[in-house]
Formats: C-alpha cells, structure tokens, sequence
C-alpha cells in the first residue's frame, strides 16, 4: 500500500512538475495568464515556470509578420478607378497589450485590414494616377517639356506632384499611429500592385504610346540634324578635296608646260630648219586620220616639205 502510494506520488510530482515547466522558443513571446487575467509577460527565449493548473500560456510571434490585404478597386484624384494591392510588415511589440486587444494574430489582422484599407483609400483617392505610377526619381523623356495635369478644370504643373515613395510614406505614417493602441508595432507598407481598369488601362497605353512616338520623333529630328550636319561637312570636305586636286594639276600641268616649251626651245635653237621639219611631220600625223581628207593648195606652206621631195 506504501509502495502504490509513493508510485501515485511519483506520478503526481510528475504531471504538476511537468504542468509547470514550459519553453519559450527563439522567435517567441509569451504571456502568463491567471484564470483569465494576464500576470507575466515574458520576453526572453528558454525555459520557464508557471503554476500548474491554474496559469495558462499564450504564445506570441517575436518575428516580423506580413500582412497581404485583399486588392481594392479605389478612385484616383483624376477619377480613374484602378485595383490597388497593398502589403505590409508588422510585429507584436506588446504581448499584454496584444493580448487585451486583439487576442490573437487573427485579430490583429482584422484590425489591419480596417486600419490599412481606410488609410490607403484616403492617400490613393487624394492624389492622381500618375503620382501612384511614378517614382521620385522620375524625370520626363527629353524633348518633352511642361507636362500638365488638368483635374476638374484645375491645371497641376508635374513639379508639383508626390511621388510614389512619399505617398507610401505617409501612408505609413498615419496607419503606425494608429496601431500601438494594439500592441502592434508596422514596419512598412508598400503597393504590391496596381491594376488599371479597361479604360484606364487603354488610356495609360495611349499615353505610354504618345509618349515613345515624342521621343522617337525627337531622336528622328536630331538624326536629320546629325545627318545634314554630316552630309554638310562631307560636301566642304569635298569641295577642298576637288579645290586642292585642280590646283595641284594646274600646277603640275605649267610645270609640264613649262618643260615642254624649254625642250622645245632648246630643240629649236639647235637646229631651227629641223625643229620646223619635225613639228611639221607631227601636224600631219595629228591633222590627217582615218577616213578624213585634207585639202590643200599647192602652194600653202603646210605642204612646202612635200613639194621638196620632188
């Protein structure tokens, strides 16, 4: 009967022992509850103590956890209706806190489906389309100038516009202040993706595609440009070219010239009678061809070194 009563002993030490022990992991956070009211909130990771039986454990994420909320159709500035899907990043920065509010993760996501849904209709309908599609770094294509954005009558200049980043970044802002009463610590949200309706999809298009049509039609004009600047230095070079070429064989011409009238003087002032015979022989040579005639009188001075050979 000892025996049993130690074994039942044993056993009970066992299960108390056991019920009070717990483990909390590296990426966890717990919190101690005492018939339903919170009484520890623990932090660190490793192995911790709690009254069996009447102290329950609730378990937290310590991580970063992300939120994906559902996409939404929301009007621009402009009136253009576009599908937005938003995502953010989010952890438990009070687990007492957490717990009084929202309970659980499900909760906590419920809560960030209002917060985040009501804060990014706002930012989105209050500004237009081209500023949620546009990044701060964003400049116009070239050639294009003075871009304006008419929203019910009023003109905007594109200088002043927000870009992308500043409009998340207010988003962030606005929705971050609303979550610690929650226990919830955001860490940042962006715009997973934006879908155009039909029309705005067909107009974004039409846009895109005046747009390449500008700068294709600048780069055309500034080609022309380069090619008559081109075609118009080729003609100059040319023209000096052709300008130097007949001038050096108008030189070498009256050089050759020259030479020839030297020789020929020289021939002639050695001997004159055999000069004339000899330029007188080539005249003929050069006057008289094939099928052609040559008519002379008799006594015409052409003919004088015939009329010797008789």
């Amino acid at each position: 009967m000892k025996k049993e009563l130690l074994i039942i002993a044993a056993v009970a030490a066992f299960v108390l022992a056991q019920g009070s022990l717990f483990v909390v992991d590296e990426g966890e956070q717990a919190l101690v509850t005492q018939f339903g009211k919170p009484v520890g909130d623990i932090r660190k990771s490793g192995l911790h103590f709690k009254l069996p039986l009447i102290q329950e454990v609730h378990r937290f994420q310590r991580r970063i956890m992300q939120w994906d909320g559902d996409p939404n159709q929301i009007p621009t500035k402009d009136k253009r209706y576009i599908w937005v899907d938003v995502t953010a990043r989010w952890r438990i920065s009070d687990p007492l806190l957490f717990y009084r509010a929202v309970a659980n993760e499900r909760g906590a996501r419920s809560r960030l489906d209002d917060i985040l849904d009501s804060v990014v209709r706002d930012a989105v309908s209050g500004h237009l389309l081209v500023e949620l599609v546009r990044g701060k770094d964003y400049s116009p294509p070239s050639g294009v100038r003075d871009e304006v954005f008419e929203v019910e009558g009023e003109a905007i200049a594109a200088e002043s516009l927000t870009g992308r980043e500043e409009i998340l970044a207010n988003v962030l802002r606005e929705a971050r202040a609303m979550t610690p009463e929650y226990g919830i610590d955001l860490i940042d949200v962006q715009i997973k993706r934006i879908n155009y309706v039909e029309q705005v999809r067909q107009r974004v298009y039409e846009r895109m595609v005046s747009e390449r049509k500008q700068v294709a039609a600048q780069y055309r004009s500034e080609g022309e440009g380069e090619r008559a600047d081109i075609l118009g230095q080729m003609a100059r070079e040319l023209r000096t070219i052709e300008s130097e070429a007949f001038r050096r064989a108008e030189e070498i011409r009256g050089e050759a010239d020259a030479t020839a009238a030297n020789i020929y003087a020289e021939a002639y002032g050695r001997d004159p009678n055999f000069y004339a015979f000899v330029r007188t022989l080539e005249s003929y040579r050069k006057a008289v061809k094939d099928n052609s005639r040559l008519v002379l009188s008799t006594d015409a001075d052409f003919y004088r070194y015939l009329q010797s050979i008789e």
